[in-house]
């Protein structure tokens, strides 16, 4: 099993589903924290049962350190690891159960929506619910291969700076990326990663197993959210898969934000959040 640090941002009492929230690359689960106060509150207001709240750091990202080789199981010739996203949704689903959990709610944005839809996949069995935010089930494709020169530009120089144009905002973006604020904290946050981790995760992803129409096969309540200025999972991509989930899914598009939802719009994604979880009880 991969080491996984969790970020408890909330207890619960027990007796209800934790809700996890995975993050996206390349940041780590501190990216969902303002979110998750908002959610705690809203359910507060809203009466619901106080479920734990996690933010735990994915595998490779903040505080959970990346694999090793044989941790990852095979490496392809590209360098990529095809069994590793298998293996880091199994530690996922360890760690709950070793909370005394037997289902949680799910949360992904962007890498963290693969991790949450290929632990559907595996193991439909401990999932009450599912989000998936600005994020897709489909495989790369060949343009994963930028995925690997990224890893080996992160190991051949040692350092976070292959990926730092993530900190970085054009004209096209939101008005929240393109503000200081934001810029200044996805700089620390990326400067807080281990290159390693950041390698690791590219050649886990580049690997993943195909997972197109795992989503439309989600029998639990499931919100999938998307930034309307996102370059790759804006609501072209994203209305379309909710609707192939049919009647389990609520689609909620939000205006002026790019990929990291959670962190441009917190509040907005900790009402559709709120509302999965109502959905859930």
């Amino acid at each position: 099993m991969f080491e996984i640090h969790n970020r408890v941002i909330r207890e619960g009492d027990g007796t209800s589903a934790p809700l996890i929230l995975t993050n996206a690359y390349p940041v780590d689960g501190r990216m969902w924290e303002r979110c998750a106060q908002r959610i705690a509150a809203l359910a507060n207001e809203a009466g619901l049962p106080d479920f734990a709240i996690w933010a735990p750091d994915m595998p490779g990202s903040g505080l959970s350190p990346a694999p090793s080789d044989a941790q990852s199981g095979r490496r392809a010739p590209n360098g990529s690891y095809p069994d590793a996203l298998d293996r880091m949704a199994e530690s996922y689903v360890a760690m709950m159960h070793a909370a005394g959990y037997d289902k949680a709610v799910w949360v992904g944005l962007s890498m963290g929506g693969y991790l949450v839809t290929d632990l559907y996949r595996l193991h439909p069995e401990a999932v009450a619910g599912v989000a998936l935010c600005d994020t897709m089930a489909s495989s790369d494709g060949t343009g994963g291969e930028a995925r690997l020169e990224t890893s080996n530009a992160c190991e051949s120089t040692d350092s976070v700076q292959p990926v730092m144009h993530f900190a970085q905002a054009g004209p096209d973006d939101s008005t929240v990326k393109r503000s200081q604020a934001f810029i200044d904290q996805m700089t620390v946050w990326i400067h807080d990663q281990n290159p390693a981790g950041l390698a690791w995760r590219q050649r886990m992803t580049y690997g993943r197993p195909e997972l197109a129409g795992v989503p439309e096969s989600m029998d639990v309540p499931v919100a999938v959210v998307s930034g309307e200025l996102d370059p790759t999972s804006n609501p072209s991509v994203m209305k379309p898969l909710a609707q192939r989930i049919g009647g389990n899914a609520v689609f909620t598009p939000i205006a002026d934000c790019g990929h990291f939802s959670a962190v441009e719009h917190p509040d907005t994604v900790a009402a559709a959040l709120v509302d999965l979880m109502k959905r859930v009880d």
